[in-house]
């Protein structure tokens, strides 16, 4: 049997923070992002366009009592995401979080010319914004 076509994109990214809520709001209040789906005290699902971020309590998630059909799962630790930006629209953002006083922990341009901004949502973990030419994508 030959193997299916390889995925065409990200459909969700999973991150984990022990403050759903306060991990919630900056996404939804700094990024943009509109939530979609609340299990308090569980998980928190975010709307990015044509993906979602979903937000896991890690301890939460290891529950596999079959509450929810799912395998249980769940990271310790600081993870990481990166949204696709637009070079124009990086300047937007680093402006954007400056006047939020979201602290930008790095700013660069990759070998390739790409630029990507560093930033650290309230559960530690890594946002990163960077043009889609950083992995040789179209803009």
């Amino acid at each position: 049997m030959a193997m299916p076509q390889p995925p065409e994109a990200v459909l969700e990214t999973a991150l984990y923070a022990e403050n759903l809520e306060e991990t919630a709001v900056f996404y939804k209040d700094i990024i943009g992002l509109e939530e979609e789906v609340r299990a308090d005290g569980r998980h928190i699902f975010l709307r990015c366009k044509t993906s979602m971020i979903l937000l896991f309590d890690p301890e939460a998630t290891q529950d596999s009592s079959g509450k929810f059909p799912v395998p249980p799962h769940g990271a310790k630790g600081e993870g990481h995401v990166c949204f696709r930006a637009g070079p124009d629209d990086l300047d937007a953002w680093a402006a954007h979080f400056a006047a939020r006083n979201v602290e930008i922990e790095a700013d660069f341009e990759w070998p390739n010319g790409a630029r990507s901004i560093y930033v650290r949502d309230p559960a530690r973990n890594s946002v990163e914004f960077a043009e889609a030419k950083l992995w040789g994508f179209d803009a």
